[in-house]
């Protein structure tokens, strides 16, 4: 920056809160979308309580697949609760304002739990890669510290990454408009609302997002590619079905995950794509953790065959079966 750029900045009010418009647009829709969020929130939080549950609860649930499962249920209830209930109290009371603080400590459990989300989805595909590719190693390979190891890096990599970029943002001021055209405190506005010089910031998540989407993406991509291949050269119709019904859960969370922030972080930020963005926005951040357990629980034979076991000794306890 110039020494007059400078001059300028030090003349402009440095902001102290940032004012979230999530949808504030759509006034007459506060009420119906406060009590339709609410109901996503809790149904997310049960669901995904219910599957960790059923995971720990029952041993036929303790093998590395649904150990992943687990952990990626944990992820997004901390993900959703990172998000909707500031949105809630923003649609119930219309108090839109959050502190600078407040926007840097949303958006750094944001980008932590949407990074380490990206490599756990990942690491997903690749266990289904060793099954089913590799049937006659996956035991000597996905033992249970292997198993911890893959669990554990994603957290690592994401503290890393979402640390170092909130220490640098921290340090900017922020002057000029105060509004944020989003429902949620991201990378992007901040550094539009930034007073300092933002080459190094859009540098720094330029680079982070590049490993940190892309890279994991493309590891479940290439898993995928050998995963159907491999069925694909199952000879029997009976064993491809049995094959993909493995894998099929994953790769539908995996395609809406992927393709809602892809959509959303390719697409230009213009006036007219803005609202769009935020509709997409709304896939990837509030109902892929929704419909996580869904896919999971609806799809699969043992994760329903435990919630029935749960019901069954629900209901002996209570007296409404012998």
């Amino acid at each position: 920056m110039t020494l007059t750029q400078k001059a300028e900045v030090y003349n402009q009010t440095v902001i102290t809160k940032f004012i979230l418009l999530g949808f504030g647009n759509l006034s007459e829709l506060q009420t119906l979308l406060f009590f339709l969020f609410l109901v996503i929130y809790i149904m997310t939080v049960a669901g995904n309580m219910l599957i960790v549950a059923l995971v720990m609860a029952d041993q036929h649930l303790h093998i590395p697949m649904y150990f992943f499962l687990g952990n990626l249920s944990c992820w997004e209830i901390c993900y959703s609760s990172t998000i909707l209930p500031r949105m809630l109290a923003s649609l119930l009371t219309g108090d839109r304002t959050i502190s600078v603080s407040g926007c840097l400590m949303q958006f750094y459990c944001f980008s932590f739990l949407i990074c380490a989300e990206c490599y756990l989805l990942a690491i997903m595909s690749f266990d289904r890669y060793l099954a089913i590719c590799k049937p006659l190693h996956y035991s000597a390979f996905m033992n249970g510290k292997f198993c911890l190891l893959l669990a554990a890096g994603p957290c690592i990599w994401a503290f890393l990454a979402s640390t170092i970029t909130v220490c640098l943002i921290s340090q900017s001021k922020f002057c000029g408009s105060s509004e944020i055209d989003h429902f949620f405190c991201d990378l992007s506005p901040l550094i539009k609302l930034s007073c300092n010089d933002a080459n190094l910031l859009e540098l720094l998540g330029f680079i982070l997002a590049s490993i940190g989407v892309p890279f994991p993406f493309l590891l479940t991509l290439i898993s995928y590619i050998c995963i159907i291949t491999t069925i694909l050269g199952i000879p029997s119709t009976t064993g491809k079905k049995k094959a993909f019904s493995t894998c099929s859960s994953h790769l539908i969370v995996v395609t809406i995950f992927y393709g809602t922030i892809i959509i959303v972080y390719i697409l230009p930020d213009t006036d007219t794509l803005r609202d769009l963005n935020k509709v997409f926005s709304v896939f990837y951040t509030v109902l892929t953790p929704l419909v996580n357990p869904l896919i999971y629980s609806l799809r699969n034979k043992e994760v329903k065959e435990a919630l029935r076991k749960v019901i069954n000794q629900w209901m002996v306890l209570t007296g409404l079966k012998e």
